[in-house]
């Protein structure tokens, strides 16, 4: 049984890795847009509100974060309801942008900054406090279909819980010839 056990947290873990690892991807692509834009917006056409700059910014990025994340991250945990899960991802976003754009408001009206890379880096900042927010809100609130769906991790529950109704194992009989000595 602990084999059995270390394999399906080796397993879990492995799982855990490559969300991780496919949810940076997303979250590179998503960063470039949402930063790419954001600096576009801040020395042009919004030069004098960054933190709309920002908010715009973020906007986007969002949503290319949440196709990418439910096409590709955790396709195997995409809830049926797709309206009550876009729902949550823009809420858990909306969360994610007010932390982004916090810290852009945050050195811009609460610490006096006007240099515009400076505001610029203070979200950037943001955002990357924001990602870990983000993570495991996608994973544990968002995306968040039982790993039971997924054949390989079916049996989890069967090696962590307890089962009232399954007879302790018996302890194995003594072989013929195998007398015990003491």
């Amino acid at each position: 049984m602990f084999s059995a056990l270390a394999d399906r947290i080796r397993g879990l873990a492995s799982l855990f890795w490559r969300e991780v690892a496919k949810f940076g991807a997303v979250g590179g692509v998503a960063f470039v847009i949402d930063n790419g834009l954001t600096y576009y917006l801040m020395h042009g056409p919004m030069s004098d509100s960054e933190a709309k700059a920002r908010f715009v910014g973020a906007t986007v990025a969002t949503i290319f974060s949440w196709i990418a994340n439910r096409l590709w991250t955790f396709r195997h945990r995409r809830q049926a309801n797709v309206a009550r899960e876009f729902l949550m991802f823009v809420l858990i976003n909306g969360i994610g942008i007010g932390i982004s754009t916090g810290f852009t408001a945050l050195a811009k009206y609460g610490m006096g900054i006007t240099d515009k890379n400076m505001l610029f880096f203070a979200g950037v900042a943001g955002i990357l406090v924001a990602t870990v927010v983000r993570f495991f809100a996608y994973r544990f609130l968002v995306f968040n279909n039982e790993l039971d769906a997924e054949p390989e991790f079916s049996h989890d529950h069967e090696l962590i819980e307890l089962h009232p109704h399954r007879e302790p194992a018996a302890a194995p009989e003594p072989q013929h010839g195998m007398e015990e000595t003491r």
